[in-house]
């Protein structure tokens, strides 16, 4: 398979500190990527050297199949839109766009202008002027109207309310279904974007912890929370990757699934069971060195 980005013991240091630490993992055509983990887990960083904004330290790194430092053939097929994103004071909304076409083969300036409506840009305002919403509305219409085949987006929404940030949730997904291509969504908001997600990288401590189909993922935990004893009991032999008791009871996070038997089970208990986000999957996997013990040892 020719892959789009292949990363092989990749590391960055700063000095004493290491940012990114061996890491390997490859990105495929045609899917959406969650790149996730912790502020400084190294995750821009990764963003950075993939988009040759950044030399790596030592390992390797290719971007369709090159090396991306001074490719323009592999930069021009690379659109990264970064949460701090800078534009020329003098320039307009409607001027970065012009320059946007110039710089991405496949851009479509119709679709483009659909954007900008749909998330009310005002075309002929100073983008210096724009609030942090709106400086977020332009980078979401650059990612999507360049149909880049390796678009990379790092928190595009800051700023953003609910109801913009569904806009592009809807907008990517309609685009992405006529124009497929490989997308990355680095964000915070995990739960609302791990619908899209077909494929999960996390990222901690510079380290890559998990790289999964989202599909497989879903439905791998699971929280039984009743009485200490009760639980201690239902979750004997099974790997809990998070424990917290509240009040006198205790809610217990168990990698794994669960059938027809487990739920029989917790029901003759008095337990309750209950499917754990990815998002608080991701939580305890960063927090929990138990959680990630038994990740690593499936």
């Amino acid at each position: 398979m020719s892959y789009v980005v292949e990363v092989n013991q990749l590391t960055k240091r700063y000095g004493k500190v290491t940012a990114v630490d061996n890491v390997s993992f490859t990105m495929e055509p045609g899917k959406i990527y969650g790149l996730l983990g912790r502020n400084g887990a190294g995750k821009t960083t990764i963003m950075h050297m993939i988009s040759a904004q950044l030399f790596a330290t030592s390992g390797e790194l290719k971007v369709f199949g090159e090396e991306p430092y001074e490719n323009n053939k592999v930069l021009s097929q690379t659109c990264f839109i970064k949460e701090s994103q800078k534009y020329p004071d003098t320039f307009r909304i409607i001027d970065v766009l012009e320059v946007c076409e110039s710089i991405f083969p496949n851009w479509d300036p119709e679709y483009a202008q659909f954007l900008a409506e749909q998330f009310r840009l005002p075309p002929k305002q100073r983008v210096k002027k724009l609030s942090r919403g709106m400086l977020s509305s332009v980078g979401i219409v650059i990612g999507l109207a360049s149909r880049a085949p390796l678009t990379i987006f790092d928190e595009p929404y800051l700023g953003l309310d609910a109801v913009a940030r569904n806009l592009f949730y809807d907008r990517l997904i309609e685009d992405y279904s006529e124009h497929p291509r490989t997308i990355v969504l680095s964000t915070h908001l995990i739960d609302e974007v791990s619908k899209l997600l077909e494929h999960v990288i996390v990222i901690d401590n510079g380290k890559l912890i998990l790289d999964e189909d989202a599909e497989a993922l879903r439905g791998q935990a699971f929280t039984i929370v009743g009485p200490a004893s009760k639980v201690d009991s239902f979750t004997m032999g099974k790997e809990t990757i998070h424990r917290e008791p509240f009040g006198g009871l205790v809610s217990a996070a168990v990698f794994g699934r669960w059938d027809a038997v487990d739920r029989e089970k917790a029901e003759t208990m008095g337990l309750e069971l209950a499917p754990v986000s990815l998002q608080q999957m991701i939580i305890y996997l960063t927090n929990d060195k138990s959680a990630r013990k038994a990740v690593d040892s499936r």
